[in-house]
């Protein structure tokens, strides 16, 4: 065991460099990157405990728009297999100030285009010095998934406000299809309440009333899927900013 840890030791600061180098933080081409995951994708230690298999984000996530702005929601469960590994984890990411990511999927996928997004949108701003939109951002969510298809495992949900358009939700798909709708779901919770919002869904909702809509539509999924758990994460988007709720109650 410890030759086998010495030589993933080994392996790591090949791909990546040591642990006081820096220079391996740069972003590169997503698919360079992608490429030097598959090489440890095998990975193993002989104490029965494999490294290659993905933290899932088995998951219930969902935004839907209001007038004004955007609600964003997710459960916090993340499980590998039937373990649960955190019941309190944050699948709901900052792209921009006013433009957040809903994760569903393998999370080191979605982090990491998550990552990359972020950056893409950062070196936007430097460049324009103004504020990105949320199209763009979702049209960069959906190039990755689409341009690395073959090795990302996950969909997400990209949601904000900006003063061209206000608040929007888009679904990017596993696979890269992009659509806007005035709400989307995701992950496998989402299966379970998807006759529950389409009948309760409204146009123009105010600020309390999608609140409690994806209050009440992912309890709702937390309750019925195994993999949807821990408790409602919640951020508020509109013109004045960002706000964060927590609803608690682990099931």
């Amino acid at each position: 065991a410890q030759a086998n840890q010495a030589a993933l030791a080994v392996a790591g600061m090949s791909l990546f460099g040591s642990a006081n180098d820096f220079t391996h933080r740069e972003l590169m081409d997503p698919m360079t990157v992608m490429h030097m995951g598959q090489q440890l994708r095998g990975a193993t230690l002989t104490d029965g405990v494999d490294l290659s298999k993905a933290v899932s984000l088995g998951t219930s996530i969902m935004a839907v728009e209001f007038d004004g702005g955007v609600v964003c929601g997710a459960d916090s469960r993340t499980s590998t297999g039937s373990y649960i590994a955190n019941r309190v984890s944050d699948k709901i990411t900052a792209l921009d100030e006013q433009i957040y990511t809903m994760r569903s999927g393998s999370a080191a996928d979605t982090q990491a285009v998550s990552d990359y997004v972020r950056y893409f949108l950062d070196t936007h701003r430097n460049q324009t010095q103004k504020p990105s939109q949320v199209k763009t951002a979702s049209k960069l969510v959906s190039m990755l998934l689409y341009e690395n298809k073959s090795a990302l495992s996950g969909e997400m949900i990209v949601a904000g406000w900006d003063k061209q358009h206000g608040g929007q939700v888009y679904k990017c798909a596993m696979g890269g299809s992009l659509i806007r709708r005035p709400y989307s779901t995701g992950g496998s919770g989402s299966i379970f309440i998807a006759a529950h919002c389409e009948h309760t869904f409204k146009t123009g909702m105010t600020r309390q009333q999608a609140m409690d809509f994806v209050d009440l539509a992912l309890r709702l999924a937390m309750a019925s899927d195994g993999s949807s758990g821990g408790s409602v994460r919640k951020v508020i988007i509109d013109a004045s900013g960002v706000e964060r709720t927590y609803t608690g109650g682990v099931f």
